[in-house]
């Protein structure tokens, strides 16, 4: 039996929702929320916990804006070709990925393929890998990029085309213990490039950073907050018991200095779909015309093979196709709120003061968000949501293992210690939707117990708490992360 059908009120005020008009107000008081669920994104909450549960769209969507969703869907997912528009452009020459869900199965995150050999004590000493679903950044150390390949290494090319590049990582750990015994690791990835294209960069010359994908939950949530109330948590979030001073990115994009939401460090004011398109996959648009590659030494010699590019590969209208369907993906209900454990885990959530960060309520701006080329989706708009994030930056530490989590890469206004919070909402799907759960910019934690013991900084008082629980309680703040 379709389970919308116990929920009569939920799906009479969605299905209202459908011939709002931007000055309509939305009001979803009388929505009758299903027992043992809550409603984290509003009316863009979806109830599937199945391996599709990040992938499905809101109820809200209808007429031409379902059909646009479902041509953005098959945009995002299609594996891109070298010849699609017949003049030799399309993917490439170089990229990281061959389509937005090649590194973002089912709208989630792929598993990080670097992990592959590791995980079950087979590697075989090479350490390196092809297609690694993830990108890799890289800088000098004073900062400054390097003339030949930019802020990204392109580990993948067309055939004809050497690849900027190649992952090699070998993973060092270390295990520690709870104090009641319980023994935990934390694993460190050290990253090098191996077969450079042009000038081999010297190790003690290079920083380099790896970002596995993000889930792309709440993303027309998250571009529809309301800066105002993300810039007064910034103002009002200074805890110094706790060692928590939050603050926000700025950036300019499109000529126009903006609040930073979206990116592991806050560092852009949008979802980034033409960005995507160009850098990782090398499919130029309006807004990037130009190869990734151009002006690289291999474009210059004649080594592409004289290929002509004489067209865009993307059309705008293509573009916020791809904008509209991220904006509008639902976002998964929680589950089992009514689990005794799951009670146990949230109120050790806020003993622990994850929630100073992990802010759990939110608000969207009035009349939702424009897309890209100008359409609105106003069904957005005046939502109270839970996404368990701030989206500010916080300094995450820097010395743990010698490592921590500072990875020297500058972004905006945030350093290389700073990272925005990530929002937690739909996180305990993760292995349901991608089949690990591998956690944190690169990947590192293969838990939620390590991401949690890889908090340093702004978060060294609340991973104390966290330390000094019982295993009991551990296992229950754990048990309410798997809710969300």
């Amino acid at each position: 039996m379709n389970k919308w059908l116990h929920f009569p009120l939920l799906l009479t005020a969605l299905a209202m929702l459908g011939s709002c008009t931007d000055d309509e107000k939305l009001d979803v008081t009388d929505i009758d929320v299903p027992t043992g669920y809550e409603l984290s994104a509003g009316t863009s909450t979806g109830f599937y916990s199945s391996s599709v549960a990040y992938d499905q769209g809101a109820r809200w969507l209808s007429g031409a804006y379902s059909s646009r969703f479902s041509s953005g869907d098959q945009l995002y997912d299609n594996v891109k070709s070298a010849n699609e528009n017949g003049y030799g452009g399309g993917l490439g020459p170089v990229y990281a990925g061959y389509s937005c869900g090649s590194c973002h199965r089912n709208a989630g995150r792929t598993e990080p393929t670097y992990w592959t050999n590791f995980k079950n004590g087979s590697d075989d000493g090479s350490g390196q890998y092809g297609f690694t679903s993830s990108l890799i950044y890289i800088t000098r150390r004073n900062g400054t990029f390097f003339p030949n390949y930019g802020r990204v290494i392109h580990d993948q090319a067309i055939y004809g085309v050497k690849p900027e590049g190649k992952l090699k990582v070998t993973i060092d750990s270390m295990t520690y213990s709870f104090p009641d015994g319980e023994k935990y690791t934390l694993c460190v990835p050290k990253w090098h490039i191996t077969e450079w294209y042009a000038d081999s960069i010297r190790p003690e010359d290079l920083f380099c950073t790896v970002r596995v994908p993000l889930r792309h939950v709440g993303m027309g949530q998250m571009m529809a907050l309301d800066p105002n109330e993300i810039e007064a948590l910034a103002r009002k979030s200074n805890y110094p018991e706790w060692g928590i001073s939050g603050r926000c990115n700025y950036i300019t994009e499109r000529g126009v200095r903006q609040l930073g939401l979206s990116g592991n460090k806050a560092q852009h004011a949008d979802l980034t779909v033409e960005l995507g398109f160009s850098s990782d996959m090398g499919l130029t648009n309006s807004r990037y015309p130009e190869e990734i590659c151009e002006g690289q030494s291999q474009m210059k010699d004649g080594s592409m093979m004289g290929l002509s590019y004489q067209q865009l590969d993307c059309t705008t209208e293509q573009m916020e196709d791809v904008d509209l369907y991220m904006q509008s993906l639902s976002v998964p209900a929680r589950r089992n709120v009514n689990d005794p454990d799951v009670i146990e885990g949230q109120k050790l959530f806020y003993q622990a003061g994850c929630h100073l960060c992990h802010v759990t309520t939110l608000h969207t701006k009035k009349r939702g968000t424009t897309l890209l080329a100008g359409t609105t989706l106003p069904w957005l708009g005046g939502q109270t949501i839970h996404p368990y994030s701030d989206y500010l930056l916080h300094d995450m530490g820097s010395e743990i293992m010698g490592v921590g989590l500072n990875d020297n890469f500058v972004s905006g206004l945030a350093r290389g210690n700073e990272w925005r919070t990530t929002p937690l909402w739909g996180i305990g799907l993760q292995k349901k939707v991608n089949g690990h759960t591998y956690f944190l910019h690169d990947g590192r934690a293969r838990n939620f117990t390590e991401a949690i013991m890889w908090h340093g900084g702004e978060g060294e008082a609340s991973k104390n708490k966290f330390k000094n629980m019982t295993k009991q309680q551990r296992n229950q703040l754990i048990q309410f992360l798997w809710s969300l």
